[in-house]
């Protein structure tokens, strides 16, 4: 009984908000009638006193009025409101005798035929460019939807494997360290402890990106962006890229000029280094690692190419949908090191920033690049 008096409140509650909503669209409506009509009366009136013989002209300025009523009401009541009384105004301020009445006038009955006929059509055409309007909005609401849950679906497919593959590498690998010790020799103990650092950092990164994601407006899909220099966002990434591989061959070719893009460079920053990684991981470049930005009229690109194994021709179409894996030559996947999340955070944060990333080998391995567009800052 309790419940049902709940619903019942609620019921009654959204019912209220309704008709409130009702009424405020109404009182905007009435007074977009009221406004228009008393401002294109006030333009009549002006316009009368500057010229001699006015009235054809005074009816069109009433005619644009209708077509305003009709643009930003709803429905045929305001317009044909609007349209009765320009025929009214017109005959009582406008036609001699002014400010009397006169029904007799000839013509005024295909006047007032004309009118509504105009205030019909252009009624029914604006309804109808609203309602495809709406249709539009909510299609393109219904495909942001579709991505945001492909994107996440993705990703949660990602960090399925990712996370579940070195957790296992580390537990695995300090049962055998506790179990083993005093069995193990110093190389061994060493190549353990060298595993498990492994599996640790792995998990640190895909952490980091976890992380970056967050920074990604759920509603909206978008993020947060200033004016950022390119060049450092550049720099800050190798930076963080080398000192988690210190190893890594890395030739960098920053912009000849300086480059500011609309960007969250904590989010871009995180996408270079994942394909960084990616490529220090799976490629197996014969030459170092390059990195390079320049840019065109309306994007800013920044390319990372790899000298090594390449990538599947079948797997280029799929690599960011959170499901590529690396493969050694006998066919097993690399688990440790799946390239599942990075990727395909990578591809959600560019989209986030209005932008595109793909993938595709150029003979002697292969090339990652994205794009940001060229904005201004509001």
């Amino acid at each position: 009984m309790e419940f049902r008096k709940r619903k019942t409140k609620r019921n009654r509650q959204i019912a209220d908000y309704d008709r409130e909503e009702i009424r405020k669209g109404h009182l905007q409506e009435g007074l977009i009638f009221f406004l228009t009509f008393v401002g294109t009366t006030m333009i009549a009136f002006a316009f009368r006193g500057m010229v001699a013989n006015p009235d054809v002209n005074i009816t069109m300025f009433y005619i644009l009025g209708i077509f305003v009523v009709a643009r930003y009401t709803n429905g045929y009541v305001w317009g044909f409101l609007f349209a009765v009384l320009s025929v009214l105004s017109v005959n009582f301020f406008f036609t001699y005798p002014y400010r009397n009445f006169n029904l007799t006038l000839e013509g005024y009955p295909i006047t007032f035929a004309a009118m509504f006929i105009i205030y019909v059509f252009t009624s029914a055409m604006t309804t109808d460019m609203k309602e495809q309007a709406r249709i539009l909005a909510h299609q393109e609401k219904e495909l942001m939807e579709a991505q945001k849950e492909k994107l996440r679906a993705n990703l949660l497919r990602a960090v399925s494997h990712d996370l579940r593959t070195p957790l296992t590498g580390i537990i695995g690998n300090s049962e055998s360290y506790l179990e083993m010790e005093e069995k193990l020799s110093d190389e061994e103990k060493r190549e353990i402890v060298e595993n498990i650092e492994g599996d640790a950092n792995w998990l640190l990164n895909m952490v980091e990106n976890l992380l970056s994601v967050t920074r990604i407006n759920n509603e909206t899909a978008k993020v947060n962006k200033s004016l950022e220099p390119v060049d450092e966002v550049i720099s800050s990434a190798v930076v963080r890229f080398k000192k988690r591989f210190p190893e890594a061959e890395l030739k960098v070719f920053p912009p000849e000029d300086l480059i500011m893009v609309m960007m969250d460079a904590t989010l871009i920053e995180q996408v270079i280094i994942n394909i960084l990684n990616n490529a220090n991981a799976h490629a197996h470049s014969v030459k170092p690692i390059e990195l390079k930005v320049f840019e065109d009229d309306d994007k800013v690109w920044f390319c990372i190419k790899d000298y090594g194994v390449g990538i599947d021709e079948k797997r280029l179409d799929t690599i960011f949908d959170g499901a590529g894996y690396s493969r050694d030559e006998e066919g097993e996947v690399d688990g440790y090191k799946g390239m599942g999340i990075g990727l395909s955070i990578c591809k959600t944060i560019v989209i986030a920033h209005g932008g595109d990333i793909k993938a595709k080998n150029h003979g002697e391995g292969s090339k990652f690049f994205f794009y940001l567009p060229k904005e201004t800052e509001e």
